[in-house]
């Protein structure tokens, strides 16, 4: 759609046609000097037609994410003096329509301006509605902001679309106080709705094409340019000129990073769910559950339930990645409310074990007030994490300090290998995969800034819980306490009177007790019964209990 030079002349020939019968408007005066720079301009660029291209590859609709500063140190105008940040980021949506004339293009979009008001933060964000003229073999954009609404377009519209020479004549001029509409988008809740009776927004801004590092990704579009906002009255500036950049978001790429994202996410939960089944069958006993911290499944559990909420609140706000963060939220699911749960009950009923005797009614409240912990936890978590969302590194390391209370546990009750060692080091590998993603990788689809610093420092946390737990599985539960303030042990390879002996048969086995040749394959319990060192062991990974008497034993 290059320009023709017939049709050049004829626009021309409509816009001198144009100033010579509306003189007196005072926003087309200057229009005659700027429709012969324009002259010129087009054909300079008449002759590197071959260089723009045709529109297609200069097609700026789309999103486009970048910052804001004042040309100053800060806003230095008195006439609105709310700016009080002196720079921000900024999202700006734009779509183009062509026009009758060729090359010249209707724009309209939305500007969001981030960080704006520093006395006021729960307002800090502003939206401006804008429109104008986007000519594309020049690479200029002209925009002025409205107050339109969504749908109120409409004939306004396709007025401009079919006349477009009068909002060029509005564009050549540098006053739009004769604009009949409203220049900036009134809003209740922002200070900005101040100035909209009296203040101007003007941007203009030249666009240029940058080549992607990124690997699959097409040549992205960079915006720079100026925006003003000088007085309807004459009285000066509402605010002083900001600087502004924006590069285009690639959809198509994005889309395909938030994919990726979400089939991470759901073989990670297929991962988690084979590691819960391999430690569920490792301590599928009693005493096996009741070695295990209700406090960190708990605490898993409610990690797991924050990204089902997180990943099914993504695919509601983005329509078209609805399947698959609806996926991954599923898999979140199921591992959280299914597995987790079940495993928390388990490891519950466990650790009653000796309030058999009392009746259903004392159960069902105990499960109560389990269940309305949890949940009552999860709740409050959400208003933490809302009321201090500037903290959530913080949150986040405290979240997954999720192996501490095992390893207290085993401290406390020298508890011999609760979690089977495959389970301690799939959970943290795959508890790390997505924080590292949000915050570590360069290009991750949320447009997150890596940190490096706090990357390093949750895997050292994570890594650090770990390696304490390895070790105590494989050299005991204290091995890293001194003996000196230890408590004392009991031991079950103590001597014992033979003389005082009568029965030594091991109940277990059913065979007898040589007391005479070793001594290490005899335990003897508190209570003074005798079983094979081998034979109690493997007991006393069952249950906690005398196979005589039923008295409860200490740990080994």
């Amino acid at each position: 759609m290059g320009l023709k030079v017939k049709e050049f002349r004829v626009f021309f020939g409509l816009l001198w046609f144009v100033l010579s019968n509306f003189q007196p408007v005072a926003g087309l005066r200057p229009l005659r000097e700027r429709a012969r720079s324009w002259g010129d301009e087009w054909l300079v660029a008449r002759k590197d037609e071959n260089e723009v291209g045709p529109f297609s590859a200069w097609n700026i609709t789309g999103t486009y994410r970048g910052a804001w500063k004042f040309i100053q140190s800060s806003n230095t105008s008195s006439r609105f003096p709310d700016f009080k940040k002196s720079s921000g980021n900024s999202v700006l949506e734009l779509m183009t329509r062509p026009t009758k004339i060729n090359g010249v293009h209707y724009v309209q979009g939305v500007m969001i301006f981030h960080d704006v008001f520093d006395n006021e933060p729960e307002v800090g964000r502003v939206q401006i509605r804008v429109e104008g003229v986007y000519i594309w073999p020049f690479r200029q954009l002209r925009m002025v902001a409205n107050s339109g609404r969504e749908g109120e377009f409409g004939q306004e519209e396709d007025y401009i679309l079919s006349n477009p020479y009068h909002l060029l004549g509005v564009f050549s001029s540098q006053v739009f106080q004769e604009s009949p509409r409203d220049k900036i988008w009134k809003s209740k809740q922002s200070p900005i709705s101040d100035m909209d009776k009296h203040c101007n927004v003007e941007i203009s801004a030249q666009i240029s094409r940058v080549s992607s590092t990124q690997n699959g990704e097409h040549d992205r579009y960079y915006l720079e340019g100026l925006m003003e906002s000088p007085s309807a009255d004459d009285d000066g500036d509402c605010f002083s000129p900001m600087l502004m950049n924006a590069t285009s978001v690639n959809i198509e790429v994005y889309y395909n990073k938030a994919v990726n994202y979400t089939l991470m996410v759901t073989f990670i939960s297929f991962l988690q769910v084979l590691l819960l089944i391999r430690q569920m069958e490792h301590s599928n006993t009693q005493s096996g559950a009741a070695k295990v911290s209700i406090l960190m499944i708990g605490q898993q559990a409610i990690m797991d339930a924050y990204l089902c909420l997180l990943h099914l609140t993504a695919g509601i706000l983005v329509e078209s990645l609805f399947n698959a963060f609806a996926t991954a939220a599923f898999f979140k699911f199921v591992v959280f409310s299914i597995f987790e749960m079940r495993y928390l009950l388990a490891i519950w009923k466990a650790g009653r074990s000796a309030n058999n005797g009392e009746g259903w009614e004392a159960m069902r409240r105990e499960l109560s007030v389990l269940y309305s912990r949890f949940y009552g936890i999860l709740l409050g978590g959400i208003l933490i994490m809302y009321e201090f969302h500037r903290y959530l590194r913080p949150i986040l390391l405290v979240l997954h300090s999720f192996w501490i209370p095992q390893i207290v546990t085993n401290i406390v009750s020298d508890s011999r290998k609760p979690l089977h060692p495959h389970y301690i080091i799939g959970m943290s590998l795959t508890r790390l995969a997505i924080p590292l993603y949000v915050f570590g990788c360069p290009h991750n689809f949320m447009r997150i800034e890596p940190d490096k610093n706090w990357c390093i420092t949750l895997g050292v946390l994570v890594s650090f819980q770990a390696a304490v737990l390895i070790l105590q599985h494989y050299l005991g539960s204290r091995c890293f306490i001194p003996r000196q303030i230890l408590p004392e042990k009991y031991c079950y390879f103590r001597k014992v009177d033979q003389d005082s002996t009568h029965a030594t048969d091991c109940v277990i086995c059913m065979t007898a007790i040589d007391l005479t040749q070793n001594s290490n394959d005899c335990m003897v319990t508190p209570c003074d019964h005798f079983f094979h060192s081998g034979c109690l062991q493997r007991w006393m990974d069952i249950k906690m209990e005398c196979p005589t008497c039923r008295r409860s034993l200490p740990p080994a």
